[in-house]
């Protein structure tokens, strides 16, 4: 969490509390909801490592709340981040090592594996269109998350076909 928090405190000094709310309005049910105990230890790790500094609330409030703002390390720390590219293909899929292993010493039928492995992605594909549905979710930001959750998750069925044919057709994964 440590590049997005840094990243919504980019537009504007805030308050931790008001970083989650931000995270959660633009990332919504797609993203499981911040706890609060992990915002604010994010925030003491960023401030430790200098990319963000905590500034004085306002002095005539009743509360006393931390507010934070990005440094100039923050920014390039940031930026850095933001030029980064992700990672491709998984070629170390802990799925598939089991599909591997399991037929080595009959500790299960590959066959078996691969289905079980199907309905948990087919059930995802039924909860993502049912994310995509709901009115709360119309934003185009959610809808292209849950788009490119559902290409991976077909990508993934097809992946499961392939390895299945292999499997029928005697031929090693």
């Amino acid at each position: 969490m440590k590049y997005p928090l840094l990243a919504l405190l980019a537009s504007g000094a805030t308050h931790g509390y008001e970083l989650k709310q931000n995270f959660e309005s633009r990332f919504g049910p797609v993203w499981p909801a911040l706890n609060i105990g992990q915002v604010y230890t994010t925030l003491q790790r960023l401030e430790r490592d200098g990319l963000i500094r905590g500034l004085e609330d306002d002095p005539e409030s009743r509360r006393v709340r931390n507010v934070f703002e990005v440094t100039e390390a923050g920014r390039i720390a940031l930026h850095e981040w933001l030029l980064e590219s992700e990672p491709g293909p998984r070629l170390r899929d802990e799925f598939f090592m089991k599909v591997m292993l399991a037929g080595l010493a009959n500790l299960a039928d590959p066959l078996d594996l691969l289905e079980r492995q199907r309905l948990v992605f087919l059930r995802e594909l039924r909860d993502l269109n049912d994310l995509a549905l709901r009115p709360e979710n119309a934003s185009q930001v959610i809808q292209l998350l849950i788009e490119g959750a559902t290409l991976h998750v077909e990508a993934d069925l097809k992946w499961l076909d392939r390895c299945e044919d292999r499997l029928r057709e005697g031929l090693p994964l």
